[in-house]
């Protein structure tokens, strides 16, 4: 549980009114920032993304060749294991890269020279995975559209099918699955300049800030059962989705919804990440909706009301601006280890 950073001598009247203003400054932050997006650039990782054990060899092996960067990679890998590197699937896919045995015995490589290919270490399942996306890029080359893309879709429908149709084929199945693995790399990759603002950001402020007084419950969804109360993720959940953005349940999913502004470029509306590893969002135990002036509307713990805390603590890991893409594309069926 979060320790507990306290705000004294606000009023809950006060607050609402402080919260007024700014959802109104969220609207007005937008339109001055429209068109500001991430800029061209190499890419590289957002700040504990990936677990601070992988991250050398995602940055490393993501530049393998130029149809893939470190974000994309890292949006593979999250999207068929969540980082569990003894993950195994129904269909016998195995490992941090989900390779099943028979693609493996072709395109597993020994990536940390160690004298044998395992597909359960990470050291060689993921120089395997990017290896083989340059494999597939190489097989497409020559198919009109672009090549990430269409490395994307040989490796959900094959390259033959790519060929064929000259480009991303026209599978629901496959175009979805470009779709997913672009949006989730946004949010592991670090942005390059601004991040273009939510237009939903004043919505979700307006249902959290209807909350405050109400008391915490832990896994507290806001059920009539429940009293209408909350715990941290289950208001952000709660929140997102009155403005049609359906996150997932837990926190350190829910950070991976979108691009990550840093600390000087927060909006309100952005979602702000605590952690006692700082290196690693897969650790990350405590979220909170931002409203500006260094400050949150958040469900802190058991006997506490939700409130107005500071978000710069020791703690404070970093924030997630939401985007539907980004929340639509987060995996909700990852394999069990």
């Amino acid at each position: 549980m979060r320790k507990a950073w306290l705000i004294g001598g606000a009023s809950i009247g006060l607050c609402l009114s402080f919260v007024a203003l700014l959802v109104v400054g969220t609207f007005s932050a937008a339109a001055g920032l429209i068109g500001g997006g991430v800029k061209g650039g190499a890419v590289g990782l957002a700040k504990g993304a990936v677990p601070g054990l992988y991250q050398p060899l995602v940055q490393q092996w993501g530049n393998l060749c130029p149809a893939i960067n470190p974000a994309l990679l890292a949006a593979q890998l999250y999207q068929e294991s969540g980082w569990n590197p003894k993950a195994q699937s129904p269909a016998a896919a195995q490992g941090i890269a989900q390779f099943i045995p028979g693609t493996w015995a072709t395109h597993g490589i020994d990536g940390d020279k160690d004298g044998d290919r395992d597909v359960w270490d990470p050291a060689d399942a993921i120089p395997s995975a990017a290896s083989y996306d340059c494999e597939l890029a190489g097989y497409v080359r020559k198919a009109p559209g672009d090549p990430t893309d269409n490395m994307l879709a040989a490796y959900n429908a094959g390259a033959y099918a790519v060929i064929k149709y000259g480009g991303v084929p026209p599978y629901r199945e496959t175009q979805n699955y470009v779709k997913v693995i672009r949006s989730l790399e946004k949010s592991f990759a670090k942005p390059v300049g601004r991040v273009e603002p939510s237009r939903q950001a004043a919505g979700a402020i307006y249902f959290a800030q209807k909350k405050l007084g109400t008391k915490y419950l832990w896994g507290g969804n806001g059920t009539a059962e429940q009293g209408g109360r909350f715990d941290c993720s289950g208001l952000t959940q709660a929140a997102y989705r009155t403005v049609g953005i359906e996150l997932p349940r837990v926190a350190n999913d829910q950070y991976n919804a979108g691009p990550h502004p840093a600390r000087d470029e927060l909006l309100p509306g952005d979602l702000v990440f605590f952690s006692d590893d700082l290196t690693n969002s897969r650790a990350i135990r405590h979220v909170g909706i931002y409203v500006g002036g260094g400050y949150m509307i958040n469900a802190p713990y058991t006997g506490a009301v939700i409130r107005f805390d500071k978000i710069d603590t020791p703690d404070y890991f970093g924030a997630t601006r939401v985007t539907k893409d980004g929340a639509a594309a987060l995996p909700t069926d990852l394999p069990p280890a």
